[in-house]
């Protein structure tokens, strides 16, 4: 008989979430873990795997799940590895889905962790007719999932589909973690927004409530806050996130053509203010024949689940 659960794991910077599953897409127990509290991958395995060996109990035992699946920052589908990932304290290559195959000796794969939240919407959220589709995540970073004929783009190595790091303003914001100049990521992410407000608080003399926090204390969530509440320069943060966002979607549209772009991620919390912005600019920068025939969505999926389905997709 087929075994009816999986475990699906997602790895961030700063916590990893992991639950059981259902090969219908319902999460029946969710746990979470701090990730950059262990100052070694194996501590960090050892007490991943007890939280999972408890889950493997409560449903069971291992034969009652068809496998694990990890989404995580790069993330490599190949080699089950993850290959240098910037934001995470473990450096180097690092098998993970071995690792956790031999401590729980079950089947266990890995792939990208953006990939994993499209697979997820794919499978359970708003593209679930759709074979054509890009994912975007707007959280503290930029990461994409590219669906071409109902499959993931994955490349030759692994690692397609980084639009976060295209470069979208030449010469332009430093990326601090990778050294590199104009990135669509240090624009159109949390961080960016962030680096946003403090240049136009630094540039220009209008009145604006941003004026009223230390500068080290603006997030994405202080500049909504200021933005729904009226004010000017906070709604131009967004105004000008969204023109540099929708610029970049025009770029992937003409490269693969989707059927619709999903957004995801916290960013999208803003909604209307990231939304028509980007909407309009993404119009505006599309030729012809491409113009009005993508729809661009807000994930349909909670945050805290899709990379948790869609990882969970990997085995089932």
């Amino acid at each position: 008989m087929e075994a009816p659960y999986a475990i699906g794991i997602d790895i961030g910077g700063t916590t990893t979430k992991f639950g059981a599953v259902t090969k219908s897409g319902e999460i029946l127990y969710q746990d979470i873990i701090h990730t950059n509290q262990f100052s070694s991958v194996d501590l960090f395995v050892e007490e991943l795997c007890n939280h999972l060996y408890a889950i493997i109990e409560k449903f069971g035992g291992s034969t009652n799940f068809a496998g694990i699946g990890i989404g995580a920052p790069n993330g490599n589908v190949y080699t089950g590895s993850i290959e240098y990932a910037p934001n995470l304290h473990w450096k180097g290559i690092i098998p993970l889905a071995e690792l956790i195959k031999i401590k729980t000796g079950i089947y266990t794969r890995l792939t990208n962790d953006a990939n994993a939240a499209a697979i997820g919407e794919m499978n359970y959220g708003c593209t679930q007719n759709i074979k054509h589709f890009i994912m975007i995540t707007l959280g503290t970073g930029v990461g994409s999932g590219i669906i071409i004929n109902g499959n993931i783009v994955v490349g030759h190595d692994g690692f397609a589909g980084e639009l976060g790091h295209t470069i979208i303003r030449p010469g332009g914001r430093l990326h601090s973690g990778t050294g590199m100049r104009g990135s669509l990521e240090s624009y159109a992410s949390a961080t960016g927004v962030r680096d946003t407000a403090i240049e136009l608080i630094n540039n220009d003399p209008r009145p604006s409530t941003l004026r009223n926090y230390l500068k080290e204390s603006i997030t994405s969530q202080v500049v909504y806050d200021c933005a729904v509440n009226g004010d000017e320069l906070a709604n131009e943060v967004f105004e000008f996130t969204g023109k540099i966002l929708g610029e970049a979607l025009a770029n992937f549209v003409m490269f693969s053509s989707p059927e619709m772009i999903v957004l995801f991620g916290g960013l999208t919390k803003a909604g209307d203010l990231i939304m028509n912005p980007t909407r309009k600019s993404m119009e505006e920068n599309l030729l012809p024949i491409f113009k009005n025939k993508v729809k661009l969505k807000i994930s349909s999926l909670n945050e805290s689940d899709a990379a948790i389905l869609g990882a969970s997709a990997l085995v089932f």
